[in-house]
């Protein structure tokens, strides 16, 4: 089997640990030169008949399959473009439509809550006596029953890594009749998923986590093949119009998976995504599972044994967490600031969670305890108590 770990393709600061790549993934060293191209070559030389030449106009769908590899969907089922909070508007709108018999949404209070603003504004928007119902995690099961329209969840918890099993949850929902969506976010590139095996009707996800793909980068929604012709856009784009070009005054759904499509392709971060996801051409995710679940173990044994202040956060047992590792800590922001001043980079979410991303592909078994070095330092010495890290940033 090959090697997970591939350090040398990332551009990783000498002297610095970065376990945040569940935030914002690092950038791998051929990027920069795919995009230079794209930018001096294809829109420099070609300008717009880049959208011809160059196949600008065919990125989403071409940049979704490579994606659709690493979620297990078949290809022409996943099409990237536009901002997550757009593809959850997307896919919870068209879900509902699915069952226009019923009234309820049904989430949980573990959501990021981004995905819960949305469904609140689709809500608002759409009217006729809709309503978002959130239940503790651990309660979503017993939840679901014949008035729920749609499931929405985060299969990873932002905060805290606990991982809802995708394919007894979907059961479920399929169970009662519902329509199931879930939030990748935290997932693709960092578990393996099988979208097509659990039967989900629909799912959404980000680019610039465990991909790699740069702030800001394009997400992607997946629908499941049989229903890709019956899903009715909410966001009717003119990208998501059978025939664009022919600018018609009445919209016409595209073809499959094409009629998710909103605005205009960003080709320069589809160009970088596009490029970051060469490095996963011969990645196998249960090796990567594998390789991300001994090295959180190191993480939590090291951590306890060495700094008994923090308290883990994260589900104990390996299968009920995703790719991260969470500790509370009443003074973790604080800490946090702290510990990346030592050179090790984690982030901080409220109340008191220190939050660290477990990524193999440039995260080995030193990388570890020199991070729990570091935490003991930080911890032990109270270096958190220095003024300057009081200071809340507006990014945490």
């Amino acid at each position: 089997m090959t090697p997970v770990l591939r350090k040398e393709k990332f551009n990783l600061p000498e002297g610095q640990v970065y376990l945040d790549g569940n935030s914002l993934g690092p950038l791998p060293k051929h990027v920069p030169a795919r995009v230079a191209e794209v930018v001096r070559d294809e829109w420099g030389e070609l300008l717009i008949k880049g959208w011809n030449a160059a196949g600008w106009m065919a990125q989403p769908s071409r940049v979704g399959d490579r994606i659709g590899r690493l979620i297990g969907a078949p290809a022409g089922s996943v099409v990237t473009g536009d901002t997550l909070s757009v593809k959850v508007f997307q896919a919870v709108a068209a879900a509902i439509k699915l069952r226009p018999e019923r009234r309820v949404i049904l989430s949980d209070t573990g959501n990021f809550p981004s995905d819960l603003y949305m469904v609140e504004g689709l809500i608002k928007t759409v009217g006729r006596g809709y309503s978002l119902r959130t239940v503790a995690p651990e309660q979503v099961a017993d939840a679901i029953d014949d008035s729920v329209a749609a499931v929405l969840l985060t299969q990873v918890d932002y905060r805290t890594g606990r991982m809802h099993d995708m394919q007894e949850l979907t059961g479920k929902a399929h169970a009662a009749g519902a329509v199931m969506v879930w939030d990748l976010a935290h997932s693709a590139g960092a578990i393996p998923v099988d979208l097509a095996g659990c039967d989900a009707e629909l799912a959404v996800g980000c680019t610039y986590k465990y991909l790699n793909a740069g702030p800001g980068a394009p997400a992607f929604i997946y629908v499941r093949p049989d229903l890709a012709t019956k899903v009715e856009p909410a966001l009717s784009g003119w990208l998501g119009h059978r025939a664009p070009f022919d600018f018609a005054l009445r919209y016409a759904p595209g073809e499959g998976i094409e009629r998710m499509r909103v605005g205009t392709p960003p080709v320069l971060q589809m160009a970088a995504l596009e490029a970051a996801l060469e490095v996963w051409d011969d990645v196998d995710m249960n090796a990567v599972r594998d390789a991300s679940i001994a090295l959180q173990e190191q993480f939590i044994a090291e951590v306890e044994a060495r700094v008994p202040d923090l308290v883990l956060a994260s589900p104990r047992d390996p299968q009920l967490r995703g790719s991260q590792v969470s500790f509370a800590f009443e003074h973790g922001y604080a800490a946090m600031q702290a510990l990346i001043e030592q050179g090790v980079v984690g982030d901080f979410r409220a109340p008191d969670i220190m939050r660290f991303g477990i990524t193999p592909l440039y995260i080995d078994s030193g990388d570890i305890s020199t991070a729990v070095q570091k935490i003991e330092q930080v911890i032990s010495n109270r270096l958190w108590d220095a003024s300057r890290f009081q200071i809340r940033k507006q990014v945490t």
